[in-house]
């Protein structure tokens, strides 16, 4: 994915924010990109900014918790595009709350749309990328909150976590098809994932109460006070964008994070029982351990040769 140019990308939740300025960034680079969202308003703005620009773009509305809907996107994709080299499961929503105050809705709807909808990407395109035996490129949309967890983030970072390890597992087991895997782990950034309640289904709102409404409406009211401060959605693309062209399997947009991370490191190396190793466990953990490394180093070496 050195040459990405004249390459076919799909990415979820890109009529906004960060799916936004992945389509953009892709674009500027001569990707031909499709889009899918949830929501038509925002693929209209889209739409009307690549129309405005000149840049020919494919669109859908989809909702990635749709398994039929998603594989019938892949079908279409491909028939119209051809190959398909980069996926970017990109679509996610968030609330805020304690997490022992969540609903089983609340649980559902998002385990559904930010993990589900993970899932089902891989699931209708993974088979079309191994198949043109071209290699490709398949990034998921974790979180800063899927590597150090927040109060009031219980919901979302359980799915964001999730996504981090599936895409280092996915990682290994794709190497040998020349496919690359990455993780990106964004800090704040200035999306509309504020408006998360308004794609909520009706089958995931539970009670209705004036209470749960109220505490709803002040998740939202949070997440917009501090996203317009974020990064720009275009610099987080242009970091994508380099991260697959390098093969990154960790694709981070803020340093600031620096810190928090090396201290729930520490935090775990130091939690390690203090004394030896019990020499036929050890004998097992370093055959995993060899595999493990022999697996990253096939993911590593992707495109090197190429």
């Amino acid at each position: 994915m050195k040459d990405v140019k004249g390459k076919v990308a799909f990415i979820t939740g890109g009529a906004s924010g960060i799916g936004l300025g992945m389509s953009k960034v892709f674009v500027n680079a001569g990707i031909n990109v499709v889009i899918a969202d949830v929501r038509q308003d925002h693929l209209d703005q889209a739409m009307h900014y690549f129309e405005k620009a000149k840049k020919p773009v494919h669109s859908f509305l989809l909702d990635v918790t749709d398994r039929k809907a998603m594989e019938m996107a892949a079908e279409e994709v491909e028939g119209v595009h051809g190959k398909i080299h980069l996926l970017c499961n990109n679509a996610g929503v968030n609330i805020l709350g304690p997490i022992d105050e969540a609903s089983y809705e609340d649980w559902d709807w998002i385990i559904n749309v930010n993990l589900g909808g993970v899932i089902n990407g891989l699931h209708a395109f993974i088979p079309r990328i191994k198949a043109h035996g071209e290699g490709g490129h398949i990034v998921n949309t974790s979180s800063i909150a899927g590597v150090v967890a927040s109060p009031g983030t219980g919901i979302y970072s359980a799915t964001k976590f999730a996504i981090r390890g599936l895409t280092e597992s996915l990682r290994y087991d794709l190497a040998p098809y020349n496919i690359g895997v990455s993780v990106l782990c964004p800090g704040t950034v200035a999306t509309n994932l504020h408006e998360s309640e308004h794609t909520r289904p009706t089958r995931y709102t539970g009670a209705s109460d004036s209470s749960i409404r109220e505490k709803r409406a002040m998740s939202g009211s949070r997440l917009a006070q501090v996203l317009p401060t974020g990064m720009d959605p275009m610099e987080v693309g242009e970091k994508v964008l380099r991260g697959v062209r390098r093969n990154d399997f960790y694709i981070f947009t803020h340093p600031e994070f620096k810190d928090e991370f090396q201290e729930s490191f520490d935090e775990i190396i130091e939690a390690l029982p203090d004394e030896e190793p019990d020499p036929e466990r050890e004998k097992f953990e370093e055959l995993r351990r060899q595999r493990r490394r022999e697996a990253k180093k096939r993911a590593v070496l992707i495109g090197v040769t190429s």
